[in-house]
């Protein structure tokens, strides 16, 4: 005998259909101003990398876009399963949380992940200091190139934009749930931190640095970035151990903080394969 279907959606409640409704009212909320104890997470692929890092979800909402595919069919399930309260939400209203082109018809809400810091200083650490880097697309992308590089985790300092606002995470693409990093405190405490463990501060500065392919990144590294438009402030590059800077060819005057944390931290992370 054949089995019996399970239901397409296993949601609870009716559909809501006001954007008025308390949920809808508080996804939004979290999507324009974040910094709770909660994170919102938007389509399918940020939930799944949730769930198999072991982010706690405490609720989704899911459109009839969700029930689609097999794969938003079996993730819904798959939340379901797990406890986790799903709300049905009609695609329009879902749709108008999304920044998305497309909604996928899913968005979560994750409880903030909080890390060991001594977690930052497992192997010969390979660590990223961000200093009041303000965008948060930046602050998701570095974390996605830090973790790909095989760095250790990151301080993100006092006035870097939250690693787990909405943009930054859609920058993250998960890395924010596990890469170690600790985020807003001072970055001259960080720093502290990091020379008491005997982790070499590096400055990055658009000149008058060491070429960064010469210098030794074998050894515990701690790259240092600062702000967009404005760099590294005066007080911090003087606690800082040395700089270096990344030569150009042509007017390029600097990279973006992104591509300039992937340039520095593959060429450390092709040192150390080399000394294997």
């Amino acid at each position: 005998m054949p089995a019996t279907a399970a239901p397409a959606l296993a949601m609870t409640d009716a559909i809501i259909r006001s954007r008025s409704n308390p949920l809808v009212k508080r996804l939004r909320s979290l999507k324009e101003r974040g910094a709770t104890d909660l994170a919102l997470l938007e389509g399918m692929t940020l939930v799944e990398e949730a769930l198999a890092a072991g982010i706690a979800l405490v609720e989704a909402a899911a459109s009839p876009r969700a029930d689609k595919t097999p794969r938003g069919r079996a993730l819904v399930a798959r939340l379901a399963t797990a406890g986790i309260p799903v709300r049905r939400v009609d695609d329009a209203v879902l749709a108008s949380l999304s920044e998305a082109e497309t909604s996928q018809g899913l968005l979560a809400l994750a409880r903030r992940p909080s890390f060991d810091e001594g977690a930052i200083y497992a192997g010969t650490p390979l660590v990223v200091v961000a200093a009041g880097l303000q965008n948060p697309g930046n602050v998701g992308a570095l974390l996605r190139t830090a973790e790909a590089a095989g760095a250790t985790g990151a301080y993100l300092a006092a006035g870097t934009a939250d690693p787990l606002s909405w943009k930054a995470l859609r920058g993250a693409m998960g890395s924010a749930f596990r890469l170690p990093h600790v985020h807003g405190m001072p970055v001259e405490q960080a720093l502290a931190r990091l020379q008491k463990r005997k982790v070499l501060t590096l400055a990055t500065v658009a000149e008058g640095g060491q070429s960064y392919d010469m210098v030794d990144l074998r050894q515990p590294v701690a790259f240092v970035l600062g702000n967009e438009g404005s760099g590294l402030p005066p007080e911090v590059l003087a606690r800082i151990d040395a700089r270096v800077t990344i030569p150009m060819a042509g007017a390029t005057e600097s990279l973006n903080v992104g591509v300039a944390a992937g340039v520095l931290l593959f060429e450390a992370a092709r040192q150390r394969r080399a000394r294997q």
